[in-house]
């Protein structure tokens, strides 16, 4: 059989692989691979984007049944994961963040969920946080109704209203299965077969929206993207990002502003600029205000970086690379 993006493989039916992305989470990568040693995984696979914390040395000597995947310099996402997978051989792939943890059983219920659900191509499992709460994992596609709404000062008044709670995706219960436009991409279980006739990541997406991309072209092509709280995992969350909170925020924009020029109208995509620099503007103001009354430092520290991202992103000084992706793809007319 061959790959839509023209490379040969042999499916293996009764398989499913897992791959781990990984940059300078060392310990959180150990433990991650602790809780999938008893999985039944007919390969495991670790693509290391030039950590420099030892991530690199404790796989090889902790853990010398997985496949190792070094890079010599950080390729983002979305391009590290399309290599790891171009050289799997299973029909399912689960794709993990680094910081996550699996429960017994975990593969085996994701795919018995796909093999249930022919036309599903990815399948989210419920997250939760460290200390086990609900991690909401279910989005809308930016520029629609629902992502008006998804947002925190309309979200701490839909929670109370039954109906909108539900159709809000960040106040829906996450209590059982059902289609959803894009599912969080810290754990996901992908079809083969889907993923190749659409061809991948796009490599475009450094880091975010990347799976929200790949759903929205999943979805035109046909396909369903479900959330089935078959298995829970739990997710830590930006245990690679939280030193670099005001780059990793400009960075949420760039993949923002890359989503919307891919995908939409000319129209629509200055509508969505609009109200995202309106949302900024009015998250500038908030923060600003509440740093003049915050005393406690590293709260301060914390509010600093939101309001400097907030500048950069509404006086576009997102960087070379921001600069160079939003000015190579024009909108669709």
């Amino acid at each position: 059989m061959r790959s839509a993006r023209g490379h040969p493989y042999d499916i293996d039916d009764n398989s499913i692989a897992i791959i781990i992305i990984n940059y300078n989470t060392c310990q959180e990568l150990q433990a991650c691979l602790g809780s999938i040693k008893l999985e039944e995984a007919g390969e495991v696979v670790v693509v290391d984007n030039n950590s420099s914390d030892g991530s690199v040395e404790m796989v090889r000597s902790k853990y010398p049944w997985v496949t190792l995947h070094a890079n010599k310099t950080n390729l983002g996402y979305g391009t590290a994961a399309n290599r790891a997978i171009a050289g799997c051989t299973a029909q399912y792939v689960v794709l993990l963040n680094s910081d996550t943890r699996l429960q017994p059983g975990a593969l085996e219920a994701l795919s018995r969920y796909l093999d249930q659900h022919a036309g599903v191509a990815i399948v989210g499992p419920r997250l939760v946080n460290a200390d086990g709460t609900l991690q909401a994992s279910c989005y809308p596609f930016t520029g629609t109704f629902r992502w008006l709404l998804d947002n925190d000062a309309w979200i701490r008044l839909i929670r109370y209203v039954p109906v909108l709670r539900n159709y809000c995706l960040r106040t829906w219960s996450h209590a059982y299965a059902r289609g959803v436009p894009c599912v969080k991409g810290a754990a996901l279980a992908i079809r083969r077969e889907a993923l190749d006739a659409v061809g991948g990541f796009d490599e475009s997406f450094f880091m975010y929206f990347e799976e929200m991309d790949l759903c929205y072209r999943l979805t035109v092509a046909g396909w369903q993207i479900h959330f089935a709280p078959v298995t829970t995992v739990v997710h830590v969350g930006e245990a690679s990002t939280m030193s670099y909170r005001t780059d990793m925020t400009v960075q949420f924009a760039i993949s923002n502003l890359l989503f919307c020029q891919r995908h939409y109208s000319r129209l629509r995509f200055m509508g969505v600029i609009t109200i995202m620099g309106s949302i900024m503007l009015t998250r500038l103001i908030r923060d600003t205000v509440r740093l003049s009354f915050t005393r406690d430092r590293s709260k301060r520290t914390r509010i600093a970086e939101d309001i400097a991202a907030w500048q950069r992103v509404l006086l576009g000084h997102w960087g070379v690379q921001g600069t160079r992706l939003c000015a190579s793809i024009p909108p669709r007319e």
